[in-house]
């Protein structure tokens, strides 16, 4: 990750700066698009996830992406950084750059996890 934004204010990596700085570490926005599964399961147009990583999607590549099916449903405010994915014609395939299981408790669990066992159990009736 060479470049980043958070709380407005853009950071960038240089051959110099101090790699740990990288990390994109905290809670961040995330803009969801409208009709996607994403946003059925999170029932808003607005998240804020927790990030611990140094890993992004480059957006560059975004419409060879769509073209194969898969398709960028949550971006940053900024609309720079691609934070969830999924794939067309797929039961239940969703894809974050996020960490849900901070967000989860035993009897509170994150929505993309209910979500994840609602759809296999619909996946199993199917199948019996």
């Amino acid at each position: 990750m060479t470049e980043w934004e958070k709380d407005g204010v853009t950071h960038k990596r240089s051959k110099s700066s101090d790699l740990g700085g990288t990390m994109r570490l905290g809670s961040y926005e995330c803009v969801l698009e409208k009709e996607t599964l994403a946003a059925k399961v999170y029932k808003q147009e607005q998240i804020s996830e927790r990030h611990r990583h140094r890993y992004e999607m480059n957006i560059g590549y975004a419409k060879e992406f769509a073209k194969a099916g898969l398709k960028i449903s949550g971006l940053s405010p900024s609309g720079k950084l691609p934070e969830i994915v999924e794939l067309k014609n797929h039961p239940w395939f969703i894809g974050v750059q996020f960490h849900p299981e901070l967000k989860s408790r035993p009897f509170a669990p994150h929505p993309l996890f209910y979500s994840f066992v609602e759809a296999a159990i619909k996946q199993l009736k199917i199948a019996l």
